[in-house]
């Protein structure tokens, strides 16, 4: 049989056997021996990128400090230029690199390069991280809940990437009960072994099955795990997906410049990739916080030399949790994205997200509402855009209205409007809180 997957690697000069062997080394480290090879990593590419990397040494200074934590944490504003400009010496030539860009969902899309090594790392760690599942990326099918380009280059680019990785792309821009159909007819004609795709259009997706009284597996055996990523994942939903498609749900995190972060293990734990990833979790001041403590979420990419990616806030916060070790970190939770906080009248700050989690837990207890999106248009007022089957009632709306005065303040005002469908954004991700003012 034909691996399309190894093929397809190997093609684009990704060095796959290399990269196996050394992320079977770093999981043969011992515990009693793991923070050792993190501070080796650690120093070994910050020491790279100051001797090879302008763009990062300009950024640190005439000489390397004596501490870690002295090291300059970098922003993604820090990255707006253009690629050329932080590229280290040796990895100039693009056809040696993996070169991408970010969605821009935070501001100004970011450019980024990874050489072929770190990339190929990259993809050892998710072949490992599947396997506990029983999913193989060479001869396992995928469902795949992704967006994708509109051009006719980009379009027709990634559809062979997905034939060559073995799945069926569903358009995420087109949700209605129609479309919903189609790709339920799809599954029980084809013999998907995963899904995979951003949370709130296979959440949707749920829904819709849940209204027809069809668990997935029901029509599609061949079903193994759901894994969810790009957006966040509560445990309402998790519970929904596991109920409808009968099967376990995975939660992934990560971007498309770090790679996955952190994907549940078969403990259910959000386990860090600390094979590839040194993560930490900082207050305001970049000074780290105690285990089980909120802060900014923290990268070092331990392998990629041909951009600097040390000590990166990704833009996220979250928490690790307290039974967190260096070779095995846990996330506790992220709890969202650092830009997207709720300003009140009182001054009071509050996590958009908190906010999110409160309102979406009123409105969903009696499984009406699909979808729904919360902007704040002003200090004391916010709009409420949802897909239902049918419009709120006066007693939910009430409901809300309480939750709010509960957990944020009083004299807070709600407009709600509902739709058909909600908006995405050009990738198709679900932006769930936004903040206008």
């Amino acid at each position: 049989m034909l691996n399309l997957f190894d093929l397809s690697q190997k093609l684009n000069g990704f060095p796959m056997k290399k990269a196996k062997e050394e992320y079977e080394r770093i999981l043969s480290i011992p515990e009693a021996e793991y923070e050792d090879y993190i501070n080796q990593k650690k120093k070994e590419i910050v020491t790279f990128h100051f001797e090879n990397n302008a763009f990062y040494k300009n950024l640190v200074g005439n000489s390397l400090p004596d501490k870690w934590h002295q090291l300059p944490v970098m922003t993604k504003a820090d990255y707006q230029k253009p690629l050329e400009q932080k590229l280290s010496i040796g990895y100039n030539n693009p056809k040696h690199l993996y070169t991408n860009k970010t969605s821009g969902s935070t501001g100004t899309p970011m450019f980024f390069a990874i050489d072929k090594f770190a990339h190929a790392m990259t993809w050892a760690n998710i072949i490992y991280k599947y396997g506990w599942y029983g999913i193989d990326l060479n001869s396992s099918y995928q469902a795949r809940f992704y967006g994708i380009p509109k051009d006719f280059i980009g379009y027709r680019k990634e559809r062979l990437k997905d034939f060559l990785g073995k799945r069926y792309r569903f358009s995420i821009f087109d949700l209605t009960d129609d479309a919903l159909e189609r790709i339920l007819k799809k599954f029980k004609s084809t013999p998907f072994q995963y899904i995979n795709g951003y949370t709130s259009s296979i959440v949707l997706f749920a829904n819709y099955l849940e209204s027809k009284g069809i668990v997935l597996r029901a029509v599609c055996p061949t079903l193994k795990v759901c894994i969810t990523t790009a957006e966040m994942l509560f445990d309402k939903d998790k519970a929904l997906l596991e109920k409808q498609f009968g099967v376990r749900v995975v939660n992934e995190y990560g971007a498309s410049e770090t790679g996955i972060l952190a994907i549940t293990n078969l403990e259910d734990d959000w386990q860090v990739s600390s094979e590839l990833s040194f993560i930490e979790i900082l207050d305001e001041n970049n000074n780290p916080v105690p285990l089980g403590a909120e802060g900014k979420v923290v990268v070092t990419n331990l392998f990629n030399k041909a951009h600097p990616f040390i000590r990166y806030e990704i833009g996220d916060m979250g928490v690790l949790d307290e039974k967190s070790t260096f070779k095995k970190p846990i996330f506790k939770h992220i709890t969202g994205r650092t830009n997207d906080f709720v300003v009140l009248p009182s001054g009071k700050k509050a996590s958009g997200l908190t906010f999110y989690y409160v309102t979406k837990t009123v409105m969903q207890n009696d499984g009406n509402i699909q979808e729904f999106v919360i902007k704040q248009i002003a200090r004391d007022t916010f709009e409420v855009l949802y897909k239902s089957n049918e419009p709120l009632t006066a007693i939910q709306i009430i409901n809300i209205k309480a939750a709010a005065k509960t957990y944020l303040e009083p004299n807070l005002n709600f407009n709600f409007t509902r739709k058909d469908f909600i908006p995405r954004s050009k990738s198709g991700k679900l932006k769930q809180f936004e903040s206008l003012i």
